[in-house]
């Protein structure tokens, strides 16, 4: 495989990258100064390098200590979490300026209840991170697709188990699960939503 092959290859990889896109990126690179794709190479590296991962919610930010922005924000409802699949969800819902709570990235959905596909998502951390908080209400917003479905039932049994095992903060009412209400087409995905129709979901969700 010779070098060009390589690289597209490897843009192919992307998401929604299909073999001609990834051609067109490699041909662009190609016409590019060295001084540009330098810039490209360093900024990737400083990626990797600077960039990490939220130990509550699973975000990446850049900066001092392990907690991000929103986290360590004093002023968010400490007992709201909102449960997204992706970074670019919680960016999209944050857009909207209308949610105050914290977050939890799962890190994908599920086709099935299969070990093997199950142990690709962070269930033992969401259960962690539900067993420490002190939550009395919980959003579970996954796409409306058919994983998301699949992998909001297997959420929603994870974080009822470890409630169900946890000293009640008062009475049964007081902690409940709901959802994004309706307005979100079937099979839709949040990042492309545009900010009303997340806002509307936020304040209608039940």
């Amino acid at each position: 495989m010779d070098s060009i092959d390589k690289l597209v290859e490897i843009f192919r990889r992307f998401p929604t990258v299909g073999s001609r896109t990834a051609g067109r990126f490699v041909y662009y690179l190609m016409k590019q100064p060295k001084q540009r794709t330098d810039e490209l190479i360093n900024a990737i590296l400083e990626l990797k390098n600077k960039i990490k991962l939220c130990q509550l919610c699973f975000d990446p930010f850049e900066g001092e200590g392990q907690i991000c922005k929103i986290c360590s924000n004093t002023s968010r409802n400490k007992n709201l979490l909102c449960i997204v699949e992706k970074e670019t969800d919680l960016s999209s819902l944050e857009s909207t300026k209308k949610y105050t709570g914290l977050y939890f990235i799962l890190g994908g959905t599920v086709a099935t209840m299969r070990k093997e596909d199950i142990s690709q998502l962070r269930i033992e951390e969401l259960k962690k991170r539900v067993k420490e908080g002190n939550f009395t209400e919980i959003i579970v917003a996954l796409n409306p697709t058919p994983e998301g479905r699949t992998t909001s039932v297997l959420v929603e049994q994870s974080i009822r188990e470890v409630w169900l095992s946890i000293k009640p903060a008062g009475p049964e009412q007081s902690r409940r699960i709901t959802h994004l209400a309706k307005g979100i087409p079937v099979g839709g995905e949040l990042e492309y939503i545009d900010e009303e129709t997340l806002e509307s979901a936020l304040e209608g969700r039940k």
